[in-house]
């Protein structure tokens, strides 16, 4: 643990303030100004950590300036290297066709939108603990925007239906959302801990969910015929992520070994499969398009078959014989959002900036002492409706509190699911405004936040009920 210095006074520490608050404002009004998210926040970082060591060889005390950077380094890094073999498996799950199968799956149903209402939140609550919710909520406001580019009426809420199921179900799993992920890494809650969030999460999805349904209609859109392929190698590659999920979960419970260690094992793994698949896999293959047999529906017939590809049927309607597409898993890992990682690396190091000039605790006291855990933690879970949800839980992790599992857990909820408030609250929010624009604003998801509020309470009040004993 290192020990900090009081430089709340000092000149430094007022200007860093001073720093992270522009940097922060300029976050916030990212879309108006076109600036990326990641350049005030990589800007602030490193001008707060200068400061921090001009103030700690003014008193004499440099080195401490240098451990207490190490460390939150060292915490970045893990982070980063978890969340890259993570996407890189998402970004691979994706490239082979399996989200796309899903959507396709889902658009040619031919339901209600009623029913895509219900089954798209119930799908973003638990395809999200293992896909994050980012990945989830853009996968299915695809699906949302195809169906109901019609119906504006239903457009938006089936959008914020699906931020607040995404953000829900990321919230019992540590893979859901990066806050869960650094209280994990962080040792506060083990891996198995999460589960008795699962009944709170899920009230938070329902309640709001069940409210907006009376507003969305019972008829049905224009069909659609949208064919998926899956590439080979799809069940693959989500045989291998799972694979990887368990193992690193293993080697952190059995041996206390970093979780981004076993992360990148699996990585390690992935990258071997795309080697042998491209070197000793034929030139051509049958591929038996899996989804569509599972679900009785033969291919779409009368497809244009690509230069070089015969077409000849074998055994089913759904086989055809296509040229299999090489997984290049380093193209994938550029596909990773960049400007995310870079603006958690700035925030975290920026945050802990503040803390080595000593501002964190004093505000962490103030709110968990004098109000109390509970409150506290219920306040911070609001606060992350407008600041990101991944400083304020490193803000909490940095002063190092000591809270139950139950309290531990109730932060997690709270922050987890507090950004679905407002739609500039979570990652899934500003994604889906970014893909309907006209359909799910600000303003749209605003008129609705009463009903997300009720939600937010009454899993806070289930979580209490269910969970006292943990606390």
């Amino acid at each position: 643990m290192v020990t900090t210095a009081d430089l709340t006074q000092h000149w430094a520490g007022i200007t860093s303030i001073a720093i992270f608050l522009v940097a922060y404002g300029a976050v916030i009004v990212e879309e108006r100004i076109h600036l990326r998210k990641s350049i005030p926040a990589l800007t602030a970082a490193g001008i707060i950590w200068l400061l921090v060591g001009l103030a700690y060889a003014e008193t004499g005390a440099a080195e401490t300036a240098g451990v207490a950077a190490r460390k939150n380094l060292l915490e970045f890094a893990e982070l980063f290297l978890f969340l890259l073999v993570a996407m890189t498996y998402v970004n691979t799950i994706s490239e082979r066709g399996v989200f796309d199968a899903v959507r396709g799956w889902l658009v040619r149903r031919g339901w209600s939108y009623r029913t895509l209402f219900w089954a798209t939140g119930a799908l973003a609550f638990l395809l999200s603990p293992v896909a994050d919710n980012l990945t989830t909520a853009l996968v299915l406001g695809t699906v949302m925007v195809a169906v109901g580019r019609t119906s504006p009426a239903f457009l938006g809420p089936a959008c914020i239906n699906i931020v607040v199921a995404a953000n829900a179900g990321g919230a019992f799993s540590p893979f859901g959302d990066v806050t869960t992920l650094m209280v994990w890494q962080a040792g506060s809650v083990p891996f198995t801990g999460f589960a008795p969030l699962l009944l709170p999460s899920l009230i938070n999805w329902l309640v709001p969910a069940a409210i907006m349904s009376f507003s969305v209609g019972t008829s049905q859109p224009d069909p659609t015929d949208e064919p998926s392929t899956l590439q080979p190698g799809a069940a693959t590659a989500v045989l291998l992520f799972l694979g990887t999920i368990v193992f690193t979960v293993l080697l952190h419970t059995l041996v206390h070994l970093p979780p981004a260690l076993g992360m990148m094992s699996g990585l390690a793994v992935l990258k071997l499969y795309a080697y042998a698949q491209e070197r000793l896999s034929p030139a051509t293959r049958w591929e038996i398009q899996e989804f569509d047999q599972a679900i009785g529906e033969p291919a779409s017939a009368g497809q244009d078959d690509q230069p070089g590809q015969s077409s000849a049927l074998q055994s089913g309607p759904s086989a055809r014989r296509v040229a299999p597409r090489p997984l290049r898993t380093f193209e994938l890992m550029e596909k990773f959002e960049w400007d995310t990682l870079l603006f958690f690396y700035g925030v975290m190091l920026a945050v802990g900036g503040l803390n080595a000039f000593g501002y964190l605790k004093p505000v962490a006291r103030w709110l968990y002492e004098g109000h109390g855990p509970t409150v506290a933690n219920v306040l911070v879970g609001l606060l992350s409706s407008v600041i990101d949800n991944v400083p304020v839980m490193f803000a909490i992790l940095s002063v190092d509190l000591d809270l139950s599992r139950g309290q531990w857990l109730l932060a997690t909820l709270t922050i987890g699911v507090g950004g679905s408030l407002l739609s500039i609250g979570s990652a899934a929010g500003v994604a889906l405004m970014g893909l309907a624009p006209k359909a799910y604003t600000f303003g749209t998801h605003l008129r609705w936040s009463w009903a997300i509020a009720i939600g937010y309470a009454a899993s806070v009040a289930v979580h209490l009920m269910v969970n006292g004993h943990l606390f």
